[in-house]
């Protein structure tokens, strides 16, 4: 994996990757945010609560405009930057959300490292289906629960390329917790969901590098 932290790297035209200085076995090198769009910019997981993070995001989007912040899902490395992002910008949050059990619960994995934000009700909710866009981007949301209850990938078929968060990565998919679905799920999930897309869109991935919906298709853990 090629990058440099607190680095933006242009993946394609109108993407831009960084990646969060939280490496683990869990994170590989780290979560990657992704910024989306030119002068009209929506931001895909903010990362950990982490200052230098935080900074070469901002830096990153200069005097742009930063209109939305999406969560693929609500595991700590993916949403503890959430709020000082939203305070430093304005942008409203996207994502699928989950009713409000207890207002700050945080469920701590067995891993110790990661947790289900009980209480994350985003100003946007995105079902299955739905369409956010703004000036040069378009974002329909796909749930596919496995990896959380509320994942979900971010497709942008103008663009070519679809954000998968945890749910399917370089070489397969991703983990699933104990509390949450069987891997029978997520594997569903990637089939029904993801597997349906064009084999050339590109996968940007919530740790790792990039692949293709078709190399995935193709790999030996393909399950038809």
């Amino acid at each position: 994996m090629s990058f440099a932290y607190g680095v933006a790297l242009e993946m394609a035209p109108g993407v831009v990757r960084l990646v969060a200085h939280n490496p683990g076995p869990f994170t590989f090198k780290g979560t990657n945010t992704y910024l989306v769009g030119d002068s009209d910019v929506v931001l895909i997981d903010p990362g950990p609560e982490d200052s230098a993070h935080l900074e070469a995001i901002l830096a990153t989007l200069g005097d742009r405009r930063l209109s939305h912040i999406l969560i693929t899902h609500t595991h700590r490395d993916h949403v503890d930057g959430l709020a000082a992002l939203a305070a430093a910008t304005g942008a409203k949050t996207a994502g699928y959300g989950r009713r409000a059990i207890t207002p700050g619960a945080k469920r701590t994995s067995a891993s110790g490292s990661e947790y289900v934000d009980q209480s994350f009700v985003p100003d946007v909710r995105l079902a299955h289906g739905d369409r956010l866009a703004g000036e040069g981007w378009a974002l329909t949301a796909l749930h596919t629960p496995g990896h959380a209850p509320g994942a979900v990938c971010l497709y942008a078929p103008d663009l070519g390329c679809v954000f998968t968060g945890d749910t399917l990565f370089h070489g397969g998919p991703g983990a699933t917790g104990r509390s949450f679905s069987d891997g029978d799920l997520i594997v569903e999930s990637i089939r029904a969901r993801l597997f349906a897309l064009p084999g050339e869109t590109v996968v940007h991935t919530g740790h790792g590098e990039d692949t293709t919906i078709g190399a995935e298709r193709a790999a030996e853990w393909n399950l038809g």
